[in-house]
């Protein structure tokens, strides 16, 4: 595989993960609260990982190659699971007074957050990019909007939300590049779970009964989307720059669409699938290779 495509396959293959996995989210919210079921997603997915890297490490030898000390990896791995688990509670207090649509639109907008603090980090994005995060923000308006201009607290809490998922992207990008991806996601969702469990205990009461009821979904959500997805993003974002791996994860939205199509019996509207079609153009626009200049 090439490597320029290595990183945008990988970050593509995260969306779908997370995308398909926000049915059993959903599903899932009928049994538990929001903070139980951010603990044991976190918790389950930092296990599945610890288990599975020796295997994980076997199967692709470069993971073994030298790389930056214990320490470096549970202080990276333990800000950016803060980052996360910050973004994760923000997105779902906003969700108590906004409309699930209007939350989707809202933290998609780290597309356009994460070039800004790129520019201020000296990262300036490509044309190409800038055109693919314009005509995304378009296809989401179109694949998400359904709602008011209105602006309620929930939606503050929301556009929180997408700030700090904007900078854990920055994070990835300018900390995780020679840390061992599996080791750092595992980290990550550990500190993760311990930041979740003691906001669970605060707020809420976990019930055994409605546990067990979603069991499938939190075993699902925990291995595709944070196993599998979190672990591909660190991978992807690895060799991708930062603005164009937000775009491509930003089609998180398009198979969460497609999720509720196949899994849940949602049918999707005409604006629907014109705002799916132009986000998966805008991710075809940001790659196309930049024009080399010619030498004078």
């Amino acid at each position: 595989m090439k490597k320029s495509l290595k990183g945008p396959i990988c970050l593509t293959l995260c969306a779908i993960f997370w995308g398909m996995a926000f049915s059993a989210q959903s599903s899932a919210m009928d049994h538990v609260e929001p903070y139980t079921f951010v603990f044991l997603r976190s918790a389950i997915t930092c296990l599945a990982l610890l288990i599975s890297m020796p295997l994980l490490n076997r199967l692709n030898p470069a993971n073994n190659a030298p790389t930056a000390s214990n320490r470096r990896h549970l202080a990276v791995g333990a800000l950016c699971g803060a980052f996360l688990v910050l973004a994760t509670i923000l997105q779902q207090v906003g969700l108590v007074t906004t409309t699930t649509a209007k939350s989707g639109f809202i933290t998609a907008l780290y597309i356009i957050i994460v070039p800004i603090l790129g520019i201020f980090l000296g990262r300036k994005p490509r044309a190409a990019i800038w055109l693919g995060v314009l005509v995304s923000l378009i296809g989401l308006y179109f694949l998400c909007w359904q709602g008011t201009l209105n602006v309620n607290v929930g939606d503050l809490f929301t556009f929180g939300s997408a700030v700090v998922f904007a900078v854990h992207i920055q994070l990835i990008d300018r900390l995780g590049g020679n840390l061992n991806s599996i080791k750092l996601s595992a980290i990550q969702f550990g500190a993760a779970a311990v930041i979740a469990c003691a906001v669970m205990l605060l707020f809420e009461t976990p019930n055994i009964d409605g546990i067990l009821a979603c069991w499938t979904d939190i075993l699902y959500v925990a291995i595709f989307s944070g196993a599998l997805g979190y672990t591909l993003q660190i991978v992807g974002q690895k060799s991708t720059d930062p603005t164009l791996a937000s775009l491509i994860m930003c089609l998180e939205s398009v198979f969460a669409a497609l999720g509720g199509w196949l899994v849940l019996g949602e049918a999707l509207s005409g604006r629907e699938i014109f705002g799916c079609a132009l986000m998966l153009s805008a991710s075809v626009i940001a790659l196309l290779p930049g024009r080399k200049r010619v030498a004078q």
